[in-house]
């Protein structure tokens, strides 16, 4: 067991972090530890379990990290960094938006950072499986195929690799709950990457747009699913998916508009939140859950 310590700026509020994680049952979230345990995906199949725990306060943010061993130590640091998103700093993106009309809601929400899924072909998968569907059984769904399909190591779920969903069947998946369609995507996802057709490695290094038209190639991935791939897959700071119904439920809200804003509205309303959009986006979210 190897125990790293880190500090972060602030202002970051880890507290709501968990508080998020932990609307997904498949998350290994103790809100009273502070902590979460991450799976940690390794390129052989296997995991490794990773336990991060906050011992600092939003103000002054710390975090104790507690690996398995000492191997690819750097490596497994700067995944957890990527996944909450410490490495950026939102001190400045907060003074930004304090300029804006979006002033409230980041008063509200101070410190809440992006953060990003574990796994970048769980990201995927788990998008189609929320496709249309509202969140409790989204959740539902997707726990009922990580349980089946996936693994599990010292209480942590691990989602299924893509050479075993490559392998099922529409018929299997059927029997969850999946919706045909849905089956028929997962599994074409699942294809896609374990025959080396989709590299999500090379994909993470390309500019948003590509990744955009890329994925939008692929039958299930619509422009929606690509843009919160690159929210919560890869952390892309500057997306606003203005289709999202979440998105447009905020705003009428926040700007208590008689019907939802058209999408020249909301292209007027976010001119002023570039270049953090992201942020405005996952603010907007919060301020209506």
């Amino acid at each position: 067991m190897v125990i790293r310590n880190v500090k972060v700026e602030g202002p970051y509020d880890f507290d709501r972090v968990l508080e998020r994680l932990a609307l997904d049952p498949l998350n290994a979230v103790d809100q009273e530890d502070r902590s979460v345990k991450v799976p940690y995906y390794l390129s052989d199949g296997k995991g490794e379990v990773i336990k991060v725990q906050a011992t600092g306060t939003t103000d002054q943010p710390e975090f104790s990290m507690t690996f398995e061993n000492e191997e690819n130590l750097e490596e497994k640091q700067s995944r957890i960094s990527d996944i909450f998103q410490w490495h950026t700093g939102l001190r400045d993106m907060h003074e930004h938006f304090l300029q804006t009309d979006l002033k409230p809601i980041f008063e509200e929400h101070i410190g809440t950072p992006i953060i990003l899924e574990f796994d970048p072909f769980a990201t995927i998968i788990k998008s189609i499986v929320h496709q249309q569907l509202n969140l409790k059984f989204a959740f539902t769904l997707t726990h009922r195929f990580v349980t089946k399909y996936g693994w599990q190591k010292d209480g942590v779920w691990f989602y299924p690799s893509p050479e075993i969903v490559a392998g099922l069947t529409v018929e299997e998946l059927r029997e969850l709950q999946f919706s045909q369609r849905k089956a028929e995507y997962a599994i074409g996802i699942g294809q896609k990457v374990s025959n080396g057709e989709l590299d999500l490695d090379k994909l993470a290094e390309q500019p948003d747009e590509e990744v955009i038209k890329e994925l939008t190639k692929i039958r299930g991935i619509g422009p929606w699913t690509a843009q919160s791939f690159l929210l919560f897959g890869l952390g892309r700071p500057n997306l606003f998916p203005k289709a999202d119904i979440g998105i447009q439920n905020a705003v009428k809200k926040l700007f208590q508009m008689d019907q939802k804003p058209t999408m020249d509205e909301l292209d007027q309303f976010s001119t002023s939140w570039h270049p953090y959009l992201s942020y405005a986006s996952l603010y907007l979210w919060r301020s209506i859950e």
